[in-house]
């Protein structure tokens, strides 16, 4: 027989366990303390829309249909894949992040329910989230097949990854993307800066905190990706959270 004391303690433990998510429109989701990328991203309601409006982005631009394949680099805690469970279903999707919490909640809330969503701790070197990782190089290949991924997306990753990373990105993109295959990105671009830079003062929230923000000159940032075989299919300036900028790019 279980003791008062043991008792106790297991009913608390359940009790923080059903705190780490909530339900909001029939959809679990963080709680809003976990929420990434901004204090509006608190509201249920914004985060619901938000990520609806994240999948629709991927039909409207890239069509994104239930036979594909996503892989989704920086996935956080599922903002991405909410949405499309919520506009399309079920779909072949990849998430990584270089933040094990975030993806302990992504396996826990979202895979076990739905298999077809999978979600891999990416445990890779970044100061600003992940200092205990491996350092990557010219010779780091992510584990997916070659030309197996139809669309890639990373929403405020390059925005905080340095210019070196992001190339050996771009060079395993162009490896496992298909032929038609697409990325929707997000990072701080602007004209007439210095090519790359690292939390510039006086711009936007400047913060002395590590790849706070990390900004391209437009030029050279498109320069960039037609190196590794990629065109600018369409340019948002400053539309995305904290001022940073929406490309959607095809594989040439």
């Amino acid at each position: 027989m279980l003791s008062f004391s043991k008792i106790i303690r297991l009913a608390a433990k359940k009790k923080l366990r059903r705190k780490n998510y909530m339900k909001a429109s029939g959809s679990i989701i963080p709680l809003p303390e976990k929420r990434w990328c901004g204090d509006e991203f608190k509201d249920d309601n914004y985060y619901i829309q938000s990520a609806e409006k994240e999948a629709n982005r991927l039909i409207n631009h890239f069509q994104l249909m239930q036979k594909h394949n996503v892989l989704d680099v920086g996935c956080g805690q599922g903002r991405l894949p909410i949405g499309i469970l919520r506009v399309i279903g079920e779909i072949n999707y990849i998430g990584i992040d270089v933040h094990l919490e975030s993806i302990d909640w992504c396996q826990r809330y979202i895979q076990r329910r739905h298999p077809t969503f999978v979600f891999k701790h990416f445990n890779i070197y970044n100061e600003r989230y992940n200092k205990e990782g491996i350092q990557i190089d010219d010779k780091f290949r992510f584990e997916i097949a070659s030309k197996s991924i139809d669309i890639i997306y990373l929403y405020s990753v390059f925005s905080h990854t340095t210019e070196e990373d992001m190339r050996v990105y771009l060079k395993e993109f162009s490896r496992i993307l298909n032929d038609q295959g697409k990325i929707f990105l997000t990072t701080f671009v602007e004209e007439g800066v210095d090519d790359y830079s690292i939390n510039p003062k006086d711009y936007h929230t400047y913060s002395p905190s590590p790849l706070h923000i990390v900004r391209y000159n437009k030029n050279y940032l498109f320069s960039t990706f037609n190196e590794y075989g990629f065109s600018v299919l369409n340019f948002t300036y400053g539309s995305e959270t904290a001022g940073q900028s929406a490309i959607y790019l095809s594989k040439r």
